[in-house]
């Protein structure tokens, strides 16, 4: 996967972002098969998971169309004030574009990144 495919700023501030489930610290499963919490590889530090909706905003009297759920990794503690339902904004948001091979099989998507969140103004 090229460099350039990784971390891409996004601009969302046509998008009204609810919080679906609140943040909690991201783990994933071992070899072995036991949960380990994740980790910043670049100072160690816990990363969190948040499930946003994102929704388009109205624009020019139209409606703002469907949405979508994302997951959003986050670099920094967010706190306990982010519950079911906060209306948020996204702190340095990014998406990465990853590819793997699972039973031959090829499957791609974006991955969401953000430095942190703030209830939205």
């Amino acid at each position: 996967m090229a460099e350039t495919l990784r971390n891409i700023p996004v601009e969302l501030s046509g998008h009204k972002l609810l919080v679906s489930e609140p943040p909690v610290a991201k783990t994933r499963e071992t070899e072995s098969g036991a949960t380990e919490v994740v980790t910043n590889p670049a100072d160690g530090s816990t990363l969190f998971v948040v499930l946003l909706f994102a929704k388009p905003r109205p624009r020019d009297g139209r409606s703002g169309g469907k949405g979508a759920e994302i997951k959003v990794t986050l670099e920094t503690d967010p706190g306990d004030e982010i519950d079911e339902g906060t209306r948020i904004e996204l702190i340095n948001p990014r998406v990465s574009h990853w590819e793997n091979e699972l039973g031959g099989r090829t499957m791609s998507g974006l991955s969401w990144r953000a430095t942190g969140l703030k209830p939205a103004a």
